[in-house]
């Protein structure tokens, strides 16, 4: 997926430029990299956040066509306004064709339903880790890596060592004293919580049928003593 932002240069700069740039519907950056000086970009809002919903836009190279240049880019950074949920700053990083680039790139578990764990054992799914940080060449940088869950079951995980990267990938937080598990299938803890409460119902059954045994004990014991004493 071929992802292209539009963007012009920002002339004005400073915290109150960049509130009237929000109003008026635009998004303030910055390019930066390379060989060249950082410039200030401003983008149409809208036409950002559209392109931003994308899973492409996170871990994938980019063109920024900046007043009808074209360059190659990346993310690299974002701010979102805490309650509107709405880019208010972004980051794009200019890249050179033969040097690698370091990005996060999010995981894609497959295979979850058909997993044992889950469709014969009933097991649940913990995903530890859901992106891991890369090192690549702009030509070997994927959108997403998988993650073949088939083989799981209950008890099992997948290791970071066990995930198979395309070639010239390069999982930058690996090494032999950090290999994280990334997912997981357990056992439900539902079903532990359902048979204490199925106990403890029947706990409940049986202390009322004590005590009603009992109140018909007395009410026997009562009848007899009247009868006597008439």
């Amino acid at each position: 997926m071929k992802i292209q932002i539009n963007a012009n240069v920002r002339e004005l700069k400073g915290t109150g430029a960049s509130r009237r740039l929000r109003h008026a519907g635009k998004t303030p950056g910055v390019l930066y990299g390379g060989d060249k000086e950082a410039t200030s970009l401003e983008i149409d809002s809208k036409e950002l956040f559209m392109q931003f919903r994308h899973e492409a836009f996170h871990a994938s190279i980019l063109t920024l066509n900046l007043a009808g240049k074209k360059e190659a880019v990346i993310l690299r950074d974002f701010q979102m306004h805490p309650v509107r949920n709405n880019i208010v700053h972004i980051d794009f990083q200019r890249i050179n064709e033969n040097e690698k680039i370091s990005v996060k790139v999010p995981f894609h578990f497959i295979n979850e339903e058909t997993a044992p764990g889950v469709k014969l054992e009933g097991g649940l799914i913990s995903h530890i880790m859901t992106e891991i940080d890369i090192s690549c060449l702009p030509k070997d940088l994927p959108q997403y890596i998988e993650v073949d869950m088939s083989a799981l079951s209950i008890g099992d995980s997948i290791h970071l060592s066990e995930v198979k990267v395309p070639e010239g990938v390069e999982l930058t937080t690996l090494s032999d004293e950090n290999d994280p598990a990334i997912t997981s299938i357990s056992k439900p803890k539902v079903v532990v919580e359902e048979a204490v409460t199925a106990q403890s119902e029947n706990s409940e059954e049986g202390s009322e049928e004590g005590s009603s045994g009992d109140e018909s004990g007395d009410e026997k014991s009562d009848g007899q003593g009247s009868e006597s004493s008439e």
